[in-house]
This record gives C-alpha cells, sequence and structure tokens, in this order.
C-alpha cells in the first residue's frame, strides 16, 4: 500500500484489475428491454430502403427516351381515336345533308311542275272562250259583211280581254312614232315624205310585254329619207 493511500479505500496506485474480472449485474427485466431495442433496430433497418447509387438515381438514358416515345405513342392513339370519331360525325351530317338535299330538289321540281301545270290550265281556260265565240262566229248566217265585221271585233275584244287577264299588254307603238329598237324590230325601210326621218311608217305585228317585261317586240317598216330630203314643213 502506498503512503498515500485512505484505509478502506482502493488504492490509487495499484493497477487495476483485468478487463474479464468486470462484471456488469443486470435483472432479467433489463436484459429483455436490451433484446428488445436490438430486435427494434434490425426491423427498422430491414424496411428502411438503400440509397440508390448515383448511377441508379440517374437512370438509363434509353429507358427515359423509351418512355417518352410510349407516352407520345400513346397522345397520338388518343388523338387518332378522336379524329376518326369526328369523321365518322362529319360523314353521318354530311349524308343527312344530301338527303335533306334530294328531298328538297324533289319537292322543289314537283312544285315547279304543278306551277306550271296550273299557269297552263289558266291560260288555256282564257282562251278557250275565244273559240267559243270563234266557232259560233263560222256558224252563225249574217246579213251583211258588217254585221261579220261587228262579230269578229267583239271575239278581238273578248281575246284582248283575257290577255289583260294574263297580264299581257300590247305595246304602245303607232305609225309616225320614233322607231324604239328596244321594243320594236325593224323590217325595211320606207321613204315616206309626210313622216318623220326614223320614224314608224306601218306596224306589220305588235309586239306584247307579259308583266312589263318584253314578251314580242313588235315587227315595224321604219321611215328614211334619202339624203336632202326632208319632211316637208306642215301647214297652218
Amino acid at each position: 500500500m502506498s503512503p498515500d493511500s485512505t484505509p478502506g479505500l482502493p488504492d490509487p496506485l495499484e493497477p487495476l484489475p483485468p478487463r474479464e474480472d468486470l462484471t456488469v449485474d443486470l435483472d432479467a427485466g433489463e436484459v429483455d428491454a436490451i433484446d428488445d431495442l436490438q430486435a427494434f433496430a434490425d426491423a427498422v433497418a430491414e424496411e428502411t430502403p438503400e440509397a440508390p447509387s448515383p448511377s441508379e438515381a440517374e437512370g438509363d438514358p434509353m429507358d427515359r427516351i423509351l418512355e417518352e416515345l410510349e407516352r407520345e405513342l400513346e397522345e397520338a392513339n388518343q388523338r387518332i381515336i378522336e379524329l376518326e370519331r369526328h369523321e365518322s360525325d362529319h360523314q353521318d351530317r354530311h349524308h343527312r345533308l344530301m338527303a335533306d338535299f334530294n328531298n328538297y330538289r324533289n319537292r322543289t321540281a314537283r312544285e315547279i311542275q304543278m306551277g306550271v301545270e296550273q299557269a297552263e290550265k289558266r291560260l288555256l281556260l282564257e282562251i278557250l272562250p275565244v273559240l267559243d265565240s270563234f266557232d259560233r262566229c263560222v256558224g252563225a248566217s249574217y246579213a251583211t259583211i258588217e254585221d261579220f265585221r261587228s262579230g269578229v271585233g267583239l271575239i278581238q275584244k273578248q281575246f284582248q280581254d283575257a290577255l289583260r287577264r294574263l297580264d299581257v299588254a300590247p305595246v304602245p307603238l303607232e305609225p309616225g312614232d320614233p322607231f324604239d329598237a328596244a321594243h320594236a324590230e325593224a323590217l325595211t325601210t320606207t321613204a315616206d315624205r309626210y313622216l318623220p326621218d326614223g320614224a314608224v311608217a306601218t306596224v306589220f305585228e305588235r309586239g306584247y310585254t307579259l308583266r312589263n317585261q318584253l314578251l314580242r317586240p313588235a315587227r315595224v317598216v321604219v321611215n328614211h329619207h334619202p339624203e336632202g330630203e326632208h319632211a316637208p314643213e306642215p301647214s297652218e
């Protein structure tokens, strides 16, 4: 024992006993707690995924390209499906429009034909009474030529009235009126010194209008003075 040692306490200068001589007295509960902690640590280690290596984290460039191509291919397929649906809708609409147009065309053709037939019936119903009057005129006996002329004049007026009801009117052109190329056709010329140059000398066929539109131009003879000749001055 060293001089500095204290009675009852180990000498600090004496060497410590070997480690195998050290023992730790633990009861059964403390040992079970240590085992539970070790088991929990092992379980956490198993469940925790390992951090990927730098090469794995970055990924293969070819894989990324393939994924991008697959995504674009899927989008293209969806677009194709959508376009096919729109095309089918347009075809259905086109077929419906064609059917409607054909129905409209057929209906319009029938209506036009019916209109023409109605116009023909109206015309004939206006003309047939005139024909009846001619039949009676031919079968009648007249004492004088004047009576016959009077009967024909009545038929002429009846026919003119029928034309007026059909909106047909004669072109107002008489001898002495200026020649109007818009409503008359010159058959030939004549030299009448008593008519102005360029005036209508004779109305060979009267012209007619239908609803104010020229139906047939008048056919006339136009007066033309030779050079140096003039119409005489009217006498007072």
